[in-house]
């Protein structure tokens, strides 16, 4: 997805997906700042921007309102400080009273075979993760950009022969995830242990809004993905995501910290910048095995498999609970602009306050 499709990104976990049935795979690394130009690999400085500890407030809730009914969306950002503590009051409050709490948007692919013969076919999964051939990725990388990478991977992984045999966007995703643990973020583990708590003292379960795609011949794409080479769009993911890692990890850990410092003027300053998850998505999509099995065209599919949700929650219960991409709720172009022509008020946490302080200014004044 310009969107991450939960967990991992397909364009990261494409053998997984394949594998083993009803693997989620929705919104793991957001979209990034706007990378900046390579450099020097010798010259790499560690990310100047502090990165927040303790407890913090997160950005607030935006509500949807149709008639009586108000869905409540927590906005998500990954990654996040690492050593941040999240007051989820306000959300715990709200789930409190949610007749549905809906999952992020995301895609799920299975297919006919069971779990025990599903589990059969890892081995097979983890050679397509691989290149084909046995290729190492400094046989296939333009010398600039495996000396970049080199650079990179000595700095934050070390010694790891491994690595080398796997595909691109495989590869520099685990070095990207490196980074972050270094620089003090992380992807995960702020937000759903929240959620979980709650649901579980309820006795509810999380709705999913997960877009079901069946495969029917889960090996035999795998065994066609295994032979598909490296192409123009895996050197631009890993390009790109080195130009974040090398240059642009202090505006990442800025966007992680306007979360939780509940900053919106900064999230809605950066929202949207980047590219470097779309490239590396797009590497997968354009794949031929994609294209044959109608994975293509998954974005559109996945937001109105959402949307859909959502109507059913606004017309269904009174409050509702919903969490999306910070992007996909600042942009023009996100899920929460698609919802707006479908409700009747669409207020960020900034705006919601002062419009209900007017309009209960307006109820008193008309009270005789």
């Amino acid at each position: 997805m310009g969107k991450r499709f939960g967990g991992v990104s397909l364009a990261f976990a494409m053998a997984s997906i394949l594998a083993v049935p009803n693997v989620h795979a929705q919104d793991a690394a957001a979209r990034l700042s706007t990378p900046v130009a390579p450099s020097d690999p010798s010259d790499v400085r560690d990310m100047e921007t502090v990165v927040v500890t303790g407890v913090h407030p997160g950005p607030g809730l935006w509500r949807v309102r149709r008639g009586d009914h108000t869905l409540y969306i927590l906005g998500t950002q990954s990654p996040l400080p690492k050593s941040m503590t999240w007051r989820s009051d306000e959300v715990r409050e709200v789930l409190a009273e949610a007749g549905v709490v809906l999952g992020p948007p995301g895609v799920r692919v299975g297919s006919d075979i069971g779990i025990f013969r599903g589990l059969t076919m890892l081995p097979a999964a983890m050679r397509a993760a691989r290149n084909p051939d046995g290729a190492t990725l400094d046989e296939l990388l333009p010398a600039d950009v495996y000396q970049r990478w080199s650079a990179l991977k000595q700095r934050y992984i070390g010694r790891d022969r491994g690595i080398e045999r796997k595909r691109p966007q495989i590869a520099v995703y685990e070095l990207y995830r490196a980074a972050l643990d270094a620089n003090g973020l992380r992807e995960g583990g702020v937000i759903t242990p929240v959620l979980d708590d709650v649901l579980k003292a309820r006795g509810m379960k999380l709705t999913p809004t997960t877009l079901e795609v069946k495969i029917d011949d889960p090996r035999a794409a795998l065994a066609e993905f295994r032979k598909e080479g490296l192409k123009p769009e895996d050197v631009s993911c890993l390009r790109e995501t080195l130009d974040v890692i090398e240059r642009g990890l202090p505006q990442v850990a800025t966007r992680a910290n306007a979360w939780a410092a509940g900053d919106l003027d900064v999230l809605r300053a950066t929202a949207g910048q980047g590219s470097q998850l779309q490239a590396c998505m797009s590497s997968f999509l354009q794949t031929d095995t994609a294209r044959k099995r109608g994975l293509d065209d998954l974005e559109a599919r996945v937001r109105a498999h959402w949307l859909a949700a959502a109507d059913q929650a606004l017309d269904a219960h009174p409050v509702s609970f919903a969490t999306l991409s910070v992007n996909d709720l600042l942009g023009t172009a996100g899920y929460l602009a698609a919802l707006r022509p479908r409700v009747d008020a669409v207020l960020a946490p900034d705006e919601a306050d002062a419009i209900e302080d007017v309009d209960a200014e307006g109820i008193d004044a008309a009270t005789p």
